[in-house]
């Protein structure tokens, strides 16, 4: 008897055996698995994070270098438990950590994909995720890779909880009270309308101003467009490459640009590092980014500590 397990957003999973079944992907290709993996191998950070809240990190047989880094990661400790570490690996280099699950986000180079399944490893093409909603959908699909379905189900149960947990705090500050972000971010076209950052401030009850001043992701920030947008805060980048790069210059830069003294967030002070392993978040945390962005510009009702992630792993 075939068992079809349906998720979010059209993708399915179907057991074809007592421990085998077959997983579709974004790009519609079956993927047969022939039994729940035990050395899974993602290629992103944010895959990583969904997956840890998925299976146990004795399940990864490898994760990204920058999982456990601080001010990258909310997983430090689970990403320790994960000896070997990955940056851009080859498919000969993958094909040597003999992972039983690849899966491989669709911003990435895809052209390992046929490589890899041709010396017969499963692999699943994915989203990156640029909304909620395709966050969502690369959990359930994740889920069903992993052969845990009801895990997925329970992580997404968990994000709509804390959602909603947010949305009645949110409701409680008044339109005359909300303020305008501008993010300053080391990705410089990151940020304006169309990217997970614009609806984690929707949600949190704040004015992206890139987004409000017809920005969308992909287009780069000028000079004249931020006077024009004049945030009363701005985001700075908190990342420093382990100590490789000088972020306080970028704080110093925008200080004393004699071009940028009118902006609000300048003459108010108005300049905050919040915690990237948040904000740039495209897992199930995503719901702590928006409560860290609520938090930086609406203060202390919505503070959340360091390190906090969701997991379905019990």
């Amino acid at each position: 008897m075939l068992l079809s397990l349906v998720g979010c957003g059209g993708n399915t999973a179907r057991q074809t055996s007592e421990n085998a079944y077959t997983v579709t992907d974004i790009q519609g290709t079956q993927v047969h698995i022939s039994a729940k993996p035990k050395r899974i191998l993602t290629m992103s950070i944010g895959t990583d994070e969904i997956m840890l809240g998925l299976v146990e990190p004795e399940r990864m047989v490898a994760v990204n270098s920058l999982l456990d880094d601080p001010t990258t990661s909310n997983m430090v400790e689970l990403g320790k438990k994960v000896p070997t570490k990955i940056d851009y690996p080859s498919a000969e280099e993958i094909a040597g950590l003999q992972p039983d699950l690849v899966v491989i986000p669709d911003w990435g180079d895809l052209s390992r994909v046929g490589v890899l399944r041709d010396l017969g490893i499963p692999v699943v093409v994915c989203k990156g995720p640029r909304s909620l909603q395709e966050i969502k959908e690369t959990i359930t699909l994740l889920a069903q890779a992993a052969g845990e379905v009801e895990r997925g189900n329970r992580l997404l149960a968990k994000m709509d909880k804390k959602l909603e947990e947010l949305s009645v705090e949110v409701a409680k500050i008044p339109a005359t009270d909300r303020r305008k972000v501008v993010l300053i971010s080391l990705m410089k076209n990151y940020g304006g309308s169309g990217c997970t950052f614009d609806e984690a401030c929707r949600l949190a009850g704040v004015i992206n101003g890139q987004a409000a001043a017809g920005i969308k992701n992909g287009e780069v920030l000028t000079k004249e467009k931020l006077v024009e947008i004049n945030p009363d805060i701005l985001f700075l980048p908190s990342y420093n490459d382990h100590g490789n790069l000088d972020i306080n210059s970028i704080r110093n830069e925008l200080v004393n640009d004699p071009s940028l003294q009118s902006l609000q967030a300048i003459k108010n002070g108005r300049l905050m590092e919040p915690d990237e392993g948040y904000i740039y978040n495209c897992s199930q945390d995503f719901v702590f980014a928006v409560q860290e962005i609520a938090y930086r510009v609406y203060g202390d009702r919505f503070k959340l500590g360091p390190q906090e992630y969701l997991s379905a792993v019990e």
